[in-house]
C-alpha cells in the first residue's frame, strides 16, 4: 500500500520533551515544518524549515478465512444435496459462534465434470476480528468435516478504522519531531519561535 502524505508546518515557540524519533515498523510520515522564529529589532522576520519523521505500527485486525467443500454426482440433484448439508452445517457453526451474516459470503459453482459427472464446489469466506474466535471455529470445522472440507490459511489485513487511527498517529508524532528540531534550531541560533503558521501533511508511505 502506497499512498502520499506529508506534513509542513510552523512550529509554537515552547519547546517541550519528547522521547525522540520513537521509529517504529508500520506508517512513516515526514513532516516538513516551516517556523518563523519572532521579528527582530529591524522588524525583519526570520524563517525556520525543518522535517520531522515519525513511523507508527501497530498489528492486524482483521482476518478472512476461505472454507470450501465440494463434490460430484451424477445428477445436479443429488450433488447440490451432498455439498448444501456440509454448507449448511458450516453455516451453522458459524452462527454458533456468534458469526453475523454480513461477516459470511457464501458463492457456489455447479459444473459438469469429466466422466458426465456433475461436480459443485462451495465456498464461504469469513471475516474475523476475533482472532481466538476464529482459530477455534476452523478447529470444530476440520475435526467434524475432516478431508470434506477445506480450511485456508487466514489472510490478516488492518481495517479502514484502523489505518486511520495510525495515519494520525503517525501525523502527529510526526509534527512533534519536527517541532522539537525547529525549536533547538532556533535555540541554537539565538532565537526564539513565534507562534505556528502552517501545517501541511505531505507524503506517508504504508508497508505491511
Amino acid at each position: 500500500m502506497d499512498s502520499p502524505s506529508r506534513v509542513f508546518a510552523v512550529m509554537p515557540s515552547a519547546p517541550r520533551d519528547f522521547t525522540g524519533n520513537e521509529r517504529e515498523q508500520g506508517l512513516e510520515v515526514p513532516a516538513q515544518v516551516t517556523a518563523y522564529p519572532k521579528k527582530s529589532h529591524n522588524n525583519t522576520a526570520r524563517e525556520v524549515q525543518v522535517t520531522g519523521v515519525a513511523e507508527r505500527w501497530c498489528p492486524a485486525d482483521r482476518a478472512t478465512v476461505r472454507v470450501s467443500v465440494g463434490n460430484s454426482k451424477e445428477s445436479v440433484n443429488d450433488v447440490s444435496n451432498s455439498v448444501s448439508r456440509r454448507l449448511d452445517y458450516i453455516l451453522q457453526t458459524l452462527s454458533q459462534h456468534g458469526v453475523k451474516d454480513k461477516d459470511a459470503s457464501v458463492r457456489k459453482y455447479l459444473h459438469r465434470g469429466e466422466n458426465d459427472l456433475y461436480h459443485m464446489d462451495a465456498e464461504v469466506t469469513v471475516s474475523f476480528s476475533d482472532f481466538e474466535k476464529m482459530e477455534k471455529v476452523c478447529s470444530v470445522l476440520l475435526e467434524m468435516l475432516d478431508k470434506s472440507v477445506c480450511v485456508g490459511a487466514p489472510q490478516f489485513y488492518h481495517s479502514t478504522e484502523c489505518l486511520s487511527q495510525l495515519r494520525r498517529r503517525a501525523c502527529v508524532s510526526a509534527v512533534e519531531n519536527a517541532q522539537q528540531k525547529a525549536s533547538e534550531v532556533s535555540s541554537l541560533l539565538g532565537q526564539s519561535l513565534g507562534p505556528p503558521l502552517l501545517v501541511r501533511e505531505e507524503e506517508t508511505r504504508e508497508q505491511r
